[in-house]
C-alpha cells in the first residue's frame, strides 16, 4: 500500500479562487475553506491579478481561501506565479489553521496602486 501524497495548505487570495480565471490551476485540489488572515497584510491591486505584501503598521485581515495541494499541483503553481521572481511563496498566518503558505509580491508597490482586504477591490 503506498503512502498518501502529502499536501501543503495554500492561501490564495486573487485569481486563483474559486471562480476566478486561473482556478482551473487548482483542479483536483482540496478546498479547506474560506478563511481571513491575521491583519498585517494588504492586497494590491495590480490590475489583472492582485498582490499581497505585508504590512505591519496598518495592515489588514486578508480574505481568501485555503486548499491543500499536492506536490505536483505547487510545483506548477510556483513555475505559474514564477517564484523566485515577481512573487516569492511564503508564510502567512491563518487564525485557526497557524500558518500557512501564500504567495507574495516580491517587488516595488507600484505608485498609487489601490489597496485593500480582498480582490478584486
Amino acid at each position: 500500500m503506498s503512502e498518501p501524497q502529502a499536501k501543503t495548505v495554500l492561501f490564495v487570495y486573487g485569481t486563483l479562487k474559486r471562480g476566478g480565471r486561473n482556478f482551473f490551476r487548482m483542479a483536483g485540489q482540496q478546498f479547506v475553506g474560506e478563511v481571513t488572515t491575521a491583519p498585517g497584510y494588504r492586497v494590491i491591486d495590480l490590475g489583472a491579478h492582485p498582490g499581497l505584501v505585508r504590512d505591519p503598521a496598518a495592515g489588514l485581515a486578508i480574505r481568501g481561501e485555503l486548499f491543500a495541494v499536492g506536490a505536483n499541483c505547487l510545483a506548477e503553481l510556483d513555475a505559474f506565479e514564477e517564484v523566485p521572481g515577481p512573487f516569492v511563496r511564503e508564510l502567512i498566518d491563518v487564525p485557526g489553521h497557524g500558518e500557512v503558505w501564500a504567495y507574495y509580491m516580491n517587488t516595488p508597490v507600484p505608485a498609487g496602486a489601490r489597496t485593500g482586504d480582498h480582490w478584486p477591490l
